[in-house]
Order: C-alpha cells, then structure tokens, then sequence
C-alpha cells in the first residue's frame, strides 16, 4: 500500500467527517457509506493495510482517549451492567454465531467457527454515542456503551487467541481458556494501574505541559505492548491507565489539561475516520477473494447474512433476558437504587450493536495458513466479518436515531439535576473562598493594618458570595433559597462583581508587590475552587460531566493569568 494512497483515504475521511460536523450528522455512517460507493469506481486500489497496524497502531489511543474521557465514577457504579455486555454478551454472541456457522458449514471445525464469532462479537460504541450524544441519551446510557466497548474488545480478542491455538492444534481445553483469559485480565489491569501511577507521578513533577502532553501520547503504546508482552491483555491496560489518569487529572497542571484535550480530539477524528473509510473500501474486495476461492459467492453471501442476522438478534435478547441482573448493587459500587435502564432505554441499547475496527482489524489478521495447512474457509469468514460490520454501521446505525426518537428516550431531567448540583457547587466554592480569605486576616493585617485588612476580606467576601448568589439565582431558581446562607441576600449578587484585587493602601494604585499579591492570591482562590471541585466529585455529590465543565473554567481563569501583561512584567 502506497503512502499516498493512505493519505488519500485519511484526507478524503476527514473532508467528510468535517462536512458531517457542520450539518450534524453521524460521521462513522456517512463515512462508511461513501467509502464503499468510492471503492467501486475503476482505479481505486485495494487498501490492504497489516492487521497489525490496527491492533497496535489504531485501538490503542482511540480506547486511551475514550478511557480519558469517561467517569471513573459512573464506570464503576455501573460496573456490573458494563461486564454483563462487555464480557457475558461477547462470549454469548461469540457462541451463538459459531454455532450458526458451524450448522452452515459442517466440515469447518467449530474452532474455526468460533474465531468468526470472536471477530464479530464486540461492538463499537463510537457510531452509537455520536448519535446519542446528539439525540441527548442519558448519561447512564452513554456510560453502559462506553463502558461496554471499553472492555468488550478484550473479551473478544482473547477469544479470538484462544480460538487460533484450537485451529492450529486441532483441540483446546475450556480450562486453559479460562486461565488464559484470568491472566490477561490481572495482568492487564495490573500493568495500566502501575503505568498509569508513574505517569500521574511524573506530571505532578514536571513543570513543562507540552513534555506531559507528549508523555500522554505514549501512554497507550506503552501500556498496549508491554502487557501484550507479560501475556496480559494490552486493551485492559491502556483503559485502566486511561480510566486511572482522567480522574486523577485535576490534580495534574491545568496546562496539561488544555494542551491535551484538542490534540486527543485531533488524533480521535483522524482515526476513526481513517478506520471507518478502510471498512468502507475494504468490501469489494473481499467479495471478490471469495469469488476467486471455491466457496461460491452465493453461498459465502447466504452464511454472511445468516450469520449478520444472528450478530443482530443475539443483543436485544441477551439484554432483555439479562435485564434483572441491572438492579444488582455491588458493594461500593454508590450506585443510586433507581439508576438501573428502563426497558425503553434496554431497547437503545439493544439496537446501538455496531462493530468497528476490532472486528476488522481481527478479520484482517486471520493468517492464510496455521500450522503448516489453510485456514478452514478463510475467504467466508472475512466476508461474514465484513458484512457483520458494514451491515450493522449501516442498519442499526441508521435507523437508531428514529429508534430513540420513537422511544422517547431523552435527558431532560439531566439537565436539572446538573444546574442543580452546580449551583450547589458554585455556593460552596464561594464558602471555601471565604473561609481562604478569612485565614489571611492576620497577614494582611500585619501589612496594612486591621482596618484595611478587614475591609478588604469583607469587599473580596462580598463579591465571592455575591458571584455564588447569581448562579444559585440563574441555574436553580427553584431551590436557591435553600442553597443561599441565610445573612446573604440575593441582591448582592449584582455588586462585587470587578476584577479580583488585593489589599490597597490608603486607596493608592497597587505597587508591584500589592499586584504580585493579588497574582497568587488569585491562583490561591482558583486552587482551593478545584480542591472543593475534586472533594464534591469524590463524595458523589457533584457529576464527573459538571466537574469537567467547571474545571475547564477554572483551567482557562489559571491560563489568562499565566498569559496577562502582569505576569509578564513581573516575570
């Protein structure tokens, strides 16, 4: 494969996924569709890019960057339902589409058949929250579909091995595939849980955004090759390493966080577009290996859509048949008691079944021959695969968006509750800030005497409480009474309000020592905000979306006063 020709398809996916973003649609679909229109046209070449370069290159970061971005929190109150789908339906669908094409085809040993069921099994949850976050699906929701695809392509890729070593040798034990998966999975986690600990460690240390930014990037690879090197499961290590950094970010530097988030979104759009347009132009020619192999097209077509129905059909009655095991609790899971899917929300989920690029990249990587002989109907089973995942990006992912309308299934209560906790929050950040300003009373003092001091924390209080009033006011009107202390009136919340200033004397212009202080009391008061931020988010009492939100302003009132002509003449 030529490098231009890769760049072709990469500009070409992205030019597309660009004109998607402004009109609002889903990228991955619209993506796939005009991949496989273009892939007809005379002199488009055959992309045959290595298998490997998808599974080392590929998954790693986008599963980094959907790690980095999910809740530590909500993934593991939801743990439960996340590894019923991300390991029983993989395993259940896995199954279920061997046996269907073990019945199809009665010479292919059923260890053939199960890697198909392997390649096929995990969904992609990238088509699916790109509607749903569009169309407002609960955030429960959204957590089980990325939770779900999170670990789902471990299942399915240790699977798959298993499945391999039952080809090459001809019999594997149901034992040794448990052992195998047990270790991949302590491993796996083991080895993102330390790597991750060293790379927050090494942040919290180093001064410097764009090195902790370019750390971040060889985050995934690493976590990815080695645990694949110890035997352990590269998937699992690169989500906990992801999972552990996203919630211990807020501790990190603002910076970083800045820096990090438009490149991760960079390298999102230009790998899932990549992945997607390679699905897209990959089909023709796969439809013509087995043309040119003594399967017969007709019949590899029969199984293909025989085994993309099965693929289809298996979710909704795995999730509706499992459902009692939603209202599970886990012992420290804080899981709210009525947080469990409604049947109309089950019925989402059930439908949001696209695969992605485990599956091709799976069905890529299936070898010509193992152990000396061809592999049992190789042609067959990449053409199942494809169609597995065309069929699905196109059916289910198109016709979701009328799904969730028809079911009416929304988020508007999660709109209320999140102004709700955020003005809970943004009152107790203002106490915090009063209460920093109150232990200074005896340093100020000293410098500018009583009188000052005291009116200085009494002006700062004011236009703390008062900036807390506004948003009580503004984001729950309903409840700010309860929220607002009792000695603050709400009218306070229209004076106070000008820009943050330390003490002065005598009602001179600040000199650069008064600026230089009201600088790092400024920096004080945006720290202690994060500190109550972190503590709200870790008593479950504020959403990790709200904190993420009101951390990001915190990150840009830390940035403008990094950036600020003062700061530059004191530098």
């Amino acid at each position: 494969m030529h490098h231009v020709e890769v760049f072709l398809l990469v500009a070409g996916a992205v030019l597309v996924a660009a004109a998607c973003r402004r009109r609002r649609w889903p990228a991955p679909l619209v993506i796939v569709a005009i991949a496989l229109v273009v892939s007809f046209v005379p002199g488009v070449p055959r992309y045959e890019i290595d298998s490997e370069v998808l599974l080392e290159f590929v998954l790693p970061p986008l599963l980094y960057s959907a790690a980095l971005s999910s809740s530590y929190r909500d993934f593991r109150a939801s743990l439960n339902s996340i590894t019923r789908l991300g390991v029983g339906l993989v395993l259940v669908s896995a199954v279920a589409v061997a046996l269907v094409f073990w019945a199809s085809e009665l010479a292919v040993p059923f260890a053939a058949a199960l890697v198909l069921g392997a390649v096929v099994a995990p969904p992609d949850a990238v088509a699916a929250a790109a509607v749903g976050r569009r169309l407002g699906l609960p955030r429960r929701v959204m957590t089980l579909l990325s939770g779900e695809s999170l670990i789902n392509d471990a299942t399915s890729l240790t699977l798959y091995k298993v499945a391999l070593v039952g080809v090459s040798t001809g019999a594997w034990l149901l034992g040794d595939a448990v052992k195998t998966f047990s270790l991949a999975v302590v491993v796996g986690v083991g080895v993102g849980l330390v790597l991750g600990w060293v790379v927050h460690q090494v942040r919290l240390h180093l001064d410097d955004p764009v090195v902790a930014s370019a750390i971040g990037l060889l985050t995934p690879f690493a976590a990815y090759w080695f645990a694949e090197a110890v035997s352990g499961s590269g998937v699992l290590a690169v989500v906990t390493a992801g999972l552990y950094l996203g919630h211990t970010s807020p501790r990190a530097g603002y910076a970083t966080r800045l820096y990090e988030e438009p490149i991760w979104s960079t390298l999102d759009i230009l790998l899932e577009s990549f992945t997607f347009a390679l699905i897209g132009v990959q089909l023709p020619w796969v439809i013509r290996d087995v043309v040119a192999s003594d399967q017969g097209l007709a019949h590899g077509v029969a199984v293909s859509l025989l085994v993309l129905l099965t693929a289809i059909l298996v979710r909704p009655a795995y999730i509706f048949v499992t459902a009692r095991f939603d209202h599970l609790r886990l012992r420290g899971s804080h899981r709210p008691a009525h947080d469990s899917l409604s049947a109309r929300e089950s019925a989402v989920v059930s439908w949001a079944g696209m695969r992605g690029v485990v599956t091709l990249a799976a069905a890529a990587a299936i070898p010509v021959t193992l152990g000396g002989a061809p592999f049992p109907e190789r042609a067959t089973i990449q053409l199942a695969a494809y169609t597995v995942a065309l069929g699905t990006l196109l059916v289910q992912g198109l016709t979701l968006p009328w799904v969730i309308r028809r079911l009416r299934v929304g988020s508007a209560d999660e709109a209320a509750r999140d102004a709700a906790q955020e003005a809970a929050t943004r009152v107790a950040t203002a106490e915090a800030v009063q209460q920093a300003l109150e232990s200074r009373r005896e340093a100020w003092a000293a410098i500018v005497g009583p009188e000052n001091a005291d009116e200085a924390i009494g002006r700062l209080s004011a236009a703390w409480r008062g900036r807390a009033a506004a948003a009580a006011v503004m984001l729950d009107p309903d409840h700010a009474d309860e929220l607002l202390p009792d000695d603050l009136d709400v009218s306070e919340s229209t004076r106070g309000l000008g820009p943050l200033a330390g003490p002065r004397v005598d009602g001179r212009l600040p000199g650069k020592e008064e600026s230089r202080r009201a600088q790092k009391l400024r920096r004080q008061i945006v720290a202690v905000q994060r500190e109550v931020l972190m503590e709200r988010r870790d008593a479950g009492e504020l959403d990790e979306t709200v904190m993420r939100r009101m951390m990001r302003e915190l990150d840009l009132e830390d940035e403008s006063l990094s950036s600020s002509w003062l700061e530059r003449v004191q530098g």
